[in-house]
């Protein structure tokens, strides 16, 4: 495996394995590697000629300080997981090399970046597009594989490609659970034992709330989910939506011709999660 920390040296790379006629797979992430990053890799690399993977914790993403400061970060570890998966190619820059100038640049994302994610965590998605575009532009990939728990941040990466006309292909892949449906996270790794335990209760609810679709509105199983959430002390809920997923705008009747999810986000103890599960 190639370890680059400098953009130059790796798009020379990727250059002229590019006009060697060979297809870049890339999939970008913050480290603190998990299961869930390793099976966006292996199909990443099974699609691919080459399996190019970054790793940088991309600060003006945060709107939370305090959270970027707690973000795990372990190299090392992360380093001998990728070979597990064959990489071909690390990028992993530090800050000064990404941002050498102060960042100007914005985006406008519509009403896909107004809705949950992006009215609880603002300037969040401007933060994803500046890095996720800039990544983009030094990897030159083929193809770009992300997971659906960020099902917004998928989105917005998929808008952002069709907007900056971008000669890439964003493939959507399923979401990764533990065994016991604790949806995989490196923010997991910062639950304590107890935190652990209460977790799994998040995808249950989500999943009851799936065999309700035909009993209630969205707007009563709504709050059905927030009632249930509430039931757990521990939990500390941000939002829990339902939205059609394509502009992800919410929704207040059921149609069977459009795709809806149930999207959720909650703190555990100083931990935030996430999930989402598919209801249509």
């Amino acid at each position: 495996m190639l370890h680059y920390s400098h953009i130059v040296e790796t798009m020379d790379y990727l250059q002229q394995a590019k006009s060697e006629g060979k297809t870049i797979g890339f999939v970008p992430t913050m480290g603190a590697l998990h299961e869930g990053h390793l099976e966006l890799m292996r199909r990443a690399k099974r699609e691919n000629d080459l399996l190019c993977v970054s790793i940088f914790v991309n600060p003006i993403q945060f709107n939370n300080l305090a959270d970027l400061e707690k973000y795990p970060r372990n190299l090392s570890a992360d380093i001998q997981l990728l070979h597990t998966v064959s990489c071909d190619v690390l990028f992993a820059p530090n800050a000064k090399e990404m941002y050498p100038e102060a960042i100007t640049e914005t985006f406008d994302f519509g009403a896909l970046e107004k809705v949950m994610e992006g009215a609880f965590r603002p300037g969040h998605f401007n933060g994803v597009g500046v890095v996720v575009k800039k990544l983009f532009e030094i990897t030159m990939p083929h193809k770009a594989y992300f997971g659906e728990k960020d099902y917004q941040q998928l989105a917005i990466i998929q808008k952002l490609v069709d907007m900056e006309s971008m000669p890439l292909e964003v493939i959507p892949c399923p979401i990764v659970r533990e065994a016991d449906g604790l949806a995989m996270s490196s923010r997991n790794a910062r639950l304590s034992e107890r935190e652990r335990e209460i977790a799994p209760r998040i995808f249950q609810i989500l999943q009851q709330a799936q065999g309700l679709v035909s009993q209630y509105s969205p707007g009563q199983l709504k709050q059905w989910v927030i009632n249930e959430i509430g039931k757990t002390k521990a939990f500390t809920l941000e939002y829990f939506e339902i939205a059609e997923d394509k502009g992800l705008q919410l929704i207040n009747h059921w149609d069977t011709s459009i795709g809806s999810l149930g999207f959720i986000a909650l703190n555990l103890g100083n931990v935030r999660l996430i999930d989402n599960i598919r209801f249509i």
